[in-house]
């Protein structure tokens, strides 16, 4: 005898070795970039060499959020396909930003701002420069997860935890643009 009600959707067996994989990279990751940024002695310190890769960084950060926007736009419209450019988008601008970023502190080591280091306008840069590091470690396994939830077609879980990726990842670039204009700001 068979039923007339129609039977849920498969539930698809998340692996949580992939979700510790994921994990594993994000921290040795974020650890060579600390190594990287506080540890490693610039290859060019007086900073002569690709002079344009902060600015690189910023167009992509910016890139990155106006991808971001308009995803969440699409998929509030129930765009699915634009949706997925748009992320996809916003990933490939997060990536290339990472390559720059990589590439700027390898070279030129960590950039510390010609001022005292007190006063409203040092303690706003701090709290802004703080918050855009702490959530940025955060936002790497966040995404990495998120896109593995939709590549893989885990649509539930990836509604889930978009609800947290979106807006961190969203702040990271928004905060990054930020901190490159405050730098160059306090730098002139």
């Amino acid at each position: 005898m068979t039923s007339s009600k129609a039977s849920p959707a498969p539930q698809i067996h998340t692996p949580t070795s992939i979700i510790w994989l994921i994990l594993a990279i994000s921290a040795a990751a974020s650890a060579f970039i600390f190594w990287l940024v506080y540890v490693h002695p610039p290859i060019d310190a007086d900073r002569s060499q690709f002079k344009f890769l902060p600015t690189v960084n910023a167009i992509c950060n910016s890139l990155s959020a106006i991808a971001l926007v308009f995803g969440y736009w699409f998929i509030r419209q129930r765009k699915i396909r634009q949706h997925r450019a748009s992320m996809f988008t916003a990933f490939v601008f997060s990536t290339i930003f990472l390559v720059s970023y990589l590439a700027n502190h390898a070279l030129h080591g960590e950039y510390h701002l010609p001022i005292a280091h007190t006063g409203p306008l040092w303690h706003s840069y701090l709290a802004l420069l703080i918050s855009h590091i702490f959530l940025s470690v955060v936002a790497l396994p966040l995404v990495l997860i998120t896109f593995f939830f939709s590549l893989s077609e885990r649509f539930v879980l990836h509604r889930k935890i978009a609800r947290y990726t979106f807006p961190i990842w969203l702040y990271v670039s928004v905060t990054g643009v930020a901190v490159y204009l405050m730098q160059a700001a306090i730098s002139r």
